[in-house]
C-alpha cells in the first residue's frame, strides 16, 4: 500500500513556498537594524579568525558559513561545541570573533562557549531565532533568524529555520565583502583550481604562442612561400608585418580558400602574387596583459579561431582557440 505519496509535487512546492516566505520575512525585518551594521563592524575589526559554532543541523550550517567566509577572504573555522568545551577552546585568540548559530538560543554547549568568549574578550555575533534568548542577551550583535514555523506538517524538522540562518550567514559574508572592497580577482585567488579562477587569473601571455612558434611574414611575401609557412607552423594562419615589423594584416586558411575560389589565372601565376592580396588588413587583436577569458569572448563574437597578440603595434604572440580549450576556458 502506497502511503503519503499523492500530490508529491505540490507538497514539495509548498515546502519551497514556506521557506521562501520565511526568507522574505527575514529580509523585511532587516530595514534599519543597527545590529547588522554592528556585526559587520566587529568583523572588519577582526584581527584573527572568524569562529563559527552551531550544534546539530545548525552545526552543518555553521560549517558551510565558515567555508563561505574563507572563500571570500575572511579566515574562518568551524568550532564544534562539544569538542570546544572539552579542550578545543585553546585555539581561540583575543583577535577572533565568534559567530554562534542557535535557533533556540539556549543550547547548553553554545552558552558555555559564549561565557568563555566573554572572559577572553572575544566579540560574539548571534544568529538566532529568539531575540530574548540567553544567547541573544549575551551577544554583542544579534541577527534575527526567527521563523513562524518549520516546513514539515508537524513543524519539527529544522527546515525554514536552517534555511533562514544559512541565508543570513551568506548575507553577512556578502556585506563584509562589500565593506572590505573584496574584488572578483581576489575571489579568484582563493579558487585557483575552479573555472572562475581560470577566467580571472589566466592571462593571454600565459597561453599564447610566442617567438619562433608564431607564423610571421612580410606583407609582400608571395603565396607560395606564405602557404609553406602556414603549413609549417600548423596554426591555420599567417601574420603579416610591414618593414617596421608592425602588424599589417592576417591571412587564415579560410581567406586562402575564398581567394583561390574567386581568383582567375593559372595556379603557377597565382602563387607568385603577394599574400597581402588575400589578407584581412585590420585584424582584431588583443594585448598580452588581457585576460584569456576576454580573448575567448572576442573569438566567440567574431567567430574566429586565431587572435594576434599585439602590444604597441608590435606582434607579441598568437593565440589559438585550442590554447584556450587546453587551459580549461572553453
Amino acid at each position: 500500500m502506497k502511503i503519503g505519496i499523492e500530490n508529491v509535487a505540490q507538497q514539495m512546492a509548498d515546502v519551497l513556498n514556506l521557506e521562501a516566505a520565511a526568507l522574505a520575512a527575514a529580509a523585511a525585518r532587516m530595514g534599519g537594524d543597527c545590529c547588522c551594521q554592528l556585526a559587520v563592524e566587529k568583523l572588519i575589526a577582526c584581527q584573527g579568525r572568524v569562529l563559527f559554532t552551531g550544534m546539530g543541523k545548525m552545526g552543518f550550517v555553521a560549517r558551510k558559513a565558515a567555508a563561505t567566509f574563507c572563500s571570500t577572504g575572511a579566515p574562518a573555522i568551524y568550532l564544534h561545541p562539544t569538542e570546544a568545551i572539552h579542550g578545543d577552546l585553546g585555539i581561540v585568540t583575543t583577535g577572533d570573533v565568534l559567530i554562534a548559530l542557535s535557533n533556540s538560543g539556549e543550547t547548553t554547549e553554545i552558552l558555555k562557549i559564549v561565557q568563555y568568549m566573554h572572559r577572553a574578550k572575544v566579540p560574539v555575533i548571534a544568529l538566532t531565532g529568539d531575540l530574548r534568548s540567553t544567547l541573544a542577551v549575551h551577544s554583542d550583535a544579534v541577527l534575527d533568524c526567527s521563523v513562524t514555523r518549520e516546513a514539515d506538517a508537524c513543524s519539527l524538522a529544522p527546515t525554514c529555520s536552517t534555511t533562514v540562518t544559512l541565508a543570513m550567514a551568506d548575507a553577512l559574508a556578502v556585506a563584509l565583502m562589500k565593506a572590505r572592497g573584496f574584488s572578483a580577482q581576489q575571489f579568484a585567488l582563493f579558487h585557483p583550481g575552479g573555472s572562475l579562477g581560470k577566467k580571472l587569473l589566466i592571462k593571454v601571455q600565459d597561453v599564447m604562442h610566442r617567438g619562433d612558434g608564431v607564423p610571421v611574414a612580410l606583407y609582400n611575401t608571395n603565396f607560395g612561400d606564405a602557404i609553406k609557412m602556414i603549413n609549417e607552423k600548423k596554426l591555420g594562419c599567417l601574420l603579416l608585418t610591414d618593414s617596421a615589423h608592425r602588424l599589417s594584416g592576417i591571412v587564415t586558411d579560410g581567406d586562402l580558400r575564398r581567394y583561390f575560389a574567386n581568383a582567375s589565372g593559372e595556379i603557377s601565376e597565382l602563387m607568385t602574387r603577394t599574400i597581402s592580396a588575400a589578407s584581412t588588413a585590420t585584424p582584431v587583436t588583443i594585448g598580452t596583459g588581457k585576460l584569456a577569458a576576454e580573448a575567448l569572448r572576442i573569438m566567440e563574437d567574431r567567430q574566429i579561431t586565431t587572435l594576434p597578440v599585439v602590444d604597441d603595434g608590435k606582434i607579441s604572440g598568437l593565440l589559438h582557440l585550442h590554447d584556450l580549450i587546453k587551459a580549461g576556458l572553453a
